[in-house]
């Protein structure tokens, strides 16, 4: 129950917030703005950069937008940056039906149109290549929004944010969008040391409730048992253990598919019963998307009406009139037509433009029902859906096979739950032999996404700054970078564990001294007591080592020694002998009285080598092919070692 106090209270709040720009700004909306979303405007509005960190589909573009009306009434510019095209397409599409196409202007690598306007919608790479270029547009520059700025941790691209973060003027103020992130202060605070004053605004408040669930068969399970979402679902654990003896003793034959996972058709038609459409499935690749479509076309499902059926023939035909018919038939215009009609269609990268739009638009009227989408779908694209699907959790990277991060996990399921028309949202990852329910509850739970900096500068880059700032300018601002950044503060880290550590090491030292004496000074005493025997000992090896060696150098070929005790001792002759090398080992190699061939070194413990007589040995000698000679040389040793004996 509010109390008089407080209505009162909020009703001053309103009438103060009504007298500035962003009251003005707020009136636009048939909805009432959320308390972040007014709060990052009011930052805006003060001269303050912004980091609004907050879960997909809570609206952060609204923050954006207010920088975008405060530029046009103020006679500035501002540029509006998204990872993809197609996101910058939508964009263009909303604002110019905001406020007019005079006003609003599109840069990609596909389309140029109206690039002098005080507001461009542009790819973030686009507005680097200006960037570096020194292009006209970017004098009036005052603000720069940067959706989806958390992709700066892309290994790809990232690095890209980063540059354009660095090389903006002082005078741009950055207005950074980015998804829930664990070290947002961070982040914010790194803007803030190179950009100047930045606010950092997190909400972590989901508008529309997330449930989980896992469909294995035609069943759709609950992941979570609790409203709290923490404990698995023990139906699905117990799953997981007889799908795994199953999987066992059938081998790699069950490893892509068991008789658990569902298919496609019966994916759709379940979320269709259980009211959970439309649908957002989500495939990580543009060839699976394709299939998926052609599945349900052969499945025979249809997922509209006739009236439906009706307004999307007729805007399809009139948003693709003025394209040949000839082209249409080359792009399988009639069978994608047909998949529309029934309400399901594909969405990637690989698809036409014009067809893209199309789709986006048909969603967001609620005419498609499934869409078969890539993971770009999910970086900030307006297409939100009751339901999302994933199909598998692990997806190409351009390397390799890896699994989905927390992050990711959080981004696909995000866009589920449309807010003011759901009351929740629903996601629904689908059974896979290898599906860990416990693996998946900690995916579906986890609230850490630490944003980590992919900033690598390239030869490129180097070549660019060095350019057009100098050699010191340009180490300057790379040594201002997020991924620098982050490193410098890791060391801070390490010194402060290293004082940490100091400061216990002092309490120690302390609490060792007592009426009986020192006891860190006993401790040192022993331990020189103990180097200096150590020293000693390594001296007295070293010096052995050195005669052994001496020793072995002077032995020639021919040369009959007698070799220490034990087993190996008696006479031998020298039959080739150490090397001239004096950085190599001594290892002269010698036949025994008994046909044995060795190879001496120093830690033979020879003690005495010097020659008890000498024989000659021919150049050719071969110990193995020459018996008569070896047997000759050998009973030579046995005689000259007796005679000296």
């Amino acid at each position: 129950m509010v109390s008089a106090a407080e209505r009162y209270a909020a009703a001053k709040e309103r009438a103060a917030l009504n007298k500035t720009l962003v009251g003005d700004f707020v009136q636009q909306y048939s909805f009432d703005l959320d308390p972040f979303q007014i709060a990052a405007c009011q930052s805006i509005d003060q001269g303050n950069g912004v980091l609004v960190a907050a879960p997909t589909g809570s609206g952060k573009t609204v923050v954006g937008e207010f920088a975008i009306y405060r530029a046009l009434e103020s006679g500035t510019k501002c540029f509006y940056t998204t990872p993809i095209k197609a996101l910058s397409n939508q964009k263009y599409a909303e604002l110019v039906a905001r406020y007019g196409e005079s006003s609003i202007g599109l840069l990609t690598g596909d389309n140029s149109i109206n690039g002098e306007a005080p507001v461009v919608v542009m790819t973030t790479e686009v507005l680097r290549n200006m960037l570096y270029a020194g292009s006209g547009t970017l004098r009036n520059l005052a603000y720069v929004v940067m959706d989806e700025v958390h992709y700066l941790a892309d290994r790809a691209r990232g690095a890209v944010w980063e540059e354009v973060i660095i090389h903006l003027p002082e005078s741009v103020t950055i207005i950074a969008l980015s998804a829930t992130v664990s070290n947002a202060e961070e982040f914010g605070q790194w803007l803030g040391t190179l950009r100047g004053e930045t606010d950092v605004i997190v909400e972590e408040h989901r508008p529309v409730p997330l449930w989980q669930h896992v469909m294995a068969g035609r069943r759709l399970y609950d992941l979570f048992v609790d409203d709290t979402q923490q404990q698995v679902n023990p139906e699905l654990s117990a799953l997981a253990r007889d799908s795994g003896k199953v999987r066992g003793a059938e081998g790699k034959r069950s490893r892509h598919r068991s008789a658990l996972t569902p298919w496609r058709s019966d994916v759709v038609e379940r979320l269709e019963t259980d009211g959970l459409l439309p649908a957002i499935y989500f495939l990580f690749s543009r060839a699976g998307c394709d299939d998926a479509v052609e599945q349900i076309l052969r499945s025979g499902l249809r997922l509209n009406g006739s009236a439906e059926q009706n307004s999307i023939r007729f805007q399809v035909l009139e948003a693709t009139r003025d394209i040949p018919d000839e082209d249409l038939a080359a792009l399988g215009f009639a069978d994608w037509l047909d998949a529309l009609e029934r309400g399901v269609s594909a969405h990637h990268a690989g698809l036409l433009p014009r067809f893209k739009e199309i789709v986006e638009s048909l969603f967001q009227q609620g005419l498609l029902k499934v869409v078969f989408a890539t993971e770009t779908l999910a970086l900030g694209i307006n297409m939100p859906a009751r339901s999302v699907v994933l199909e598998r959790l692990v997806k190409w990277n351009g390397e390799a096979h890896v699994d989905l991060s927390p992050g990711e996990y959080t981004q696909l399921t995000g866009r589920a739950g449309r807010r003011g028309i759901d009351v929740e949202g629903h996601a629904v990852v689908l059974w896979q032999p290898d599906l860990d329910p416990k693996s998946l509850a900690g995916l579906a739970s986890t609230r850490t996404y630490p944003l980590k900096s992919s900033f690598k500068p390239s030869y490129n880059m180097a070549v660019n700054l060095v350019g057009s700032l100098g050699q010191s300018r340009a180490r300057e601002l790379l040594e201002t970078s997020f991924a620098q950044f982050q490193a410098d503060r890791s060391v801070v880290g390490l010194a402060n564990e290293l004082r940490k550590l100091e400061e216990a090491s002092a309490g120690y030292l302390e609490s060792m001294q007592c009426h009986l004496g020192d006891f860190a000074e006993y401790a040192e005493i022993r331990n020189s007591i103990n180097r200096e025997e150590k020293t000693d000992t390594r001296s007295g090896v070293i010096q052995r080592k050195s005669e052994s060696e001496q020793r072995l150098r002077a032995l020639n070929k021919g040369d009959v020694i007698v070799l220490g005790n034990g087993k190996k001792s008696g006479p031998a002759v020298v039959l080739s002998p150490a090397s001239t090398n004096q950085r190599e080992d001594p290892k002269p190699v010698v036949m025994t009285a008994d046909k044995q061939i060795r190879r001496l070194n120093h830690h033979d413990g020879l003690q005495d080598l010097q020659p008890i007589g000498f024989i000659r040995i021919p150049k050719s000698f071969v110990p193995k092919e020459q018996k008569q000679l070896q047997d000759s040389i050998t009973s030579q040793i046995r005689t000259i070692a007796a005679d000296s004996g």
